[in-house]
């Protein structure tokens, strides 16, 4: 029931916390309408039950913003946040929540997207599936270096002179304001080690750290993938190119951290830190990292797409396989394959995959698994997917018995829904990380296909994102 609030100008005060919202938000309910609350860097942070003051921020026809300026009782579904940069730091803004109620939060956020948008007839949404490691379960993470230091109130106002290169992450809402980190609760040894011993070295050694907003600086990123193999992977970028610099710190690392299995660098000149069009210098090693999955062996480059929750990812396959229900007979295709894992995931009891993905790099990587794991029934195909399938790839390949599809957050384009209820698969299987675009897709795919079951699963602990696999049937 809405309830009335007390202004003071563009206050509320003493009003709860009903809910989450897109994005990680809370939401408020009045009689004036919804409210979008958010903590402010630094500040108090509400959670659902918290009665808190608000100051809005922003004032749109149908919602309003604000953020919390003081929190007067707590919600007893919060937890004690365990990292010292909690309400500063962008990661983990779930971490005050505690677990359960988090995957209560993701399973819900399911429940109002597949419905609310997609408007489909819908069975039972399971409970979402847990992360059996809720710290340090990340494989991959990318450290900035920039010249540009996230200052406290009392640093700001102290009138000292302060080194303002940090190596950490981005400030919410703040792209030139780097957060120096402590220690990370993300990603396993020895990540926090490395990126400690690449920030020392460099304010020792005078290197410069890149400015994000002139574009000049030497250090930019540290980016450090791990695999369950205990491999370990660095790759450093920089914004210059000094030879000597740059061979002081590779020296550094090899010498400082032999558990480096693979070490490299890029030279990059763009306004960006992408660096998928940049050429990679391998320092040291294969070139790659491997990682396993059951009986797999799937070899993880500088550039490679890999699930960065290794052991969640088994699950979401597991799920995925077990519900396309093979039996060695079927044709599948892997709509937005990447490098080939789930398609070489289910391989072994398909009759023939053919994984489509638009990125050629991938492709590559995809072919390249699949002859390391000696598995001769998959085809991989490098193209737009819009123009990809079609009847003319029917008929090359045959007509799919199962659709597999994990698409970007975008979702697939319409002309590729349509084009997949041309292909008329028995099953499809729909892997999302991004629920709305999922129920938008499925509200077209209900033309001809049932959804039959969904499975959330919980990807990224402490964060509000969820995954979600959705098994669709053809009804005639």
């Amino acid at each position: 029931m809405p309830r009335k609030t007390h202004k003071t100008q563009d206050w509320l005060e003493g009003v709860r916390i009903d809910d989450v919202a897109a994005e990680g938000k809370c939401l408020i309910r009045t009689e004036e309408g919804i409210i979008f609350v958010e903590g402010r860097t630094g500040g108090p942070v509400a959670a659902p039950g918290d009665v808190v003051d608000i100051r809005i921020t922003r004032k749109k026809k149908q919602y309003r913003e604000a953020v919390v300026e003081r929190v007067h009782s707590f919600s007893p579904v919060r937890a004690e946040p365990f990292c010292e940069h909690f309400g500063t730091c962008g990661g983990c803004k779930w971490q005050h929540i505690r677990y359960e109620e988090q995957l209560r939060f993701k399973r819900q956020q399911v429940v109002d997207h597949l419905s609310r948008i997609g408007k489909v007839e819908l069975p039972e949404i399971r409970p979402a599936y847990p992360s059996a490691g809720t710290r340090y379960y990340r494989n991959k993470l990318e450290y900035t270096c920039a010249d540009g230091r996230w200052l406290t109130d009392e640093e700001v106002h102290s009138g000292q002179s302060i080194d303002k290169r940090a190596v950490g992450f981005h400030i919410p809402k703040r792209f030139d304001k780097v957060l120096p980190i402590r220690h990370c609760y993300l990603q396993p040894d020895p990540s926090n080690a490395i990126r400690l011993a690449v920030a020392e070295f460099a304010f020792r050694k005078g290197f410069s750290m890149y400015n994000l907003n002139t574009h000049v600086g030497f250090l930019r990123t540290v980016i450090i993938r791990t695999a369950s193999t205990g491999q370990v992977m660095v790759i450093v970028q920089v914004g210059e190119d000094r030879p000597r610099e740059l061979q002081e710190l590779m020296d550094f690392l090899r010498v400082s951290f032999p558990q480096i299995t693979s070490l490299h660098y890029i030279l990059n000149r763009k306004m960006n830190d992408s660096y998928q069009d940049q050429d990679v210098e391998t320092v040291f090693g294969p070139g790659y990292i491997e990682e396993k999955m059951e009986d797999l062996t799937f070899r993880v480059g500088p550039k490679s797409f890999y699930q960065t929750n290794a052991g969640q990812a088994y699950q979401l396959y597991r799920i995925t396989r077990e519900w396309a229900g093979l039996t060695g007979s079927e044709r599948v295709y892997d709509l937005y394959t990447g490098t080939g894992t789930i398609a070489l995931f289910v391989a072994r009891q398909a009759r023939q995959v053919v994984g489509i993905e638009y990125v050629d790099s991938a492709v590559e990587d995809a072919r390249i698994n699949a002859t390391v794991n000696g598995i001769t029934n998959s085809e991989f195909l490098a193209g737009d997917m819009q123009q990809l399938l079609t009847p003319g790839l029917f008929d090359r390949y045959g007509r799919p018995d199962v659709v597999i599809t994990d698409p970007p957050r975008a979702g697939m384009d319409e002309a590729v829904t349509r084009n997949l209820l041309e292909a008329d698969p028995q099953r499809i299987v729909y892997v999302s990380c991004n629920t709305a675009t999922q129920a938008r897709d499925l509200a077209i795919l209900d033309e001809g296909y049932a959804v039959k079951d969904v499975q959330p699963v919980d990807m990224f602990p402490h964060t509000h994102h969820v995954e979600n696999i959705a098994l669709l049937e053809r009804r005639r």
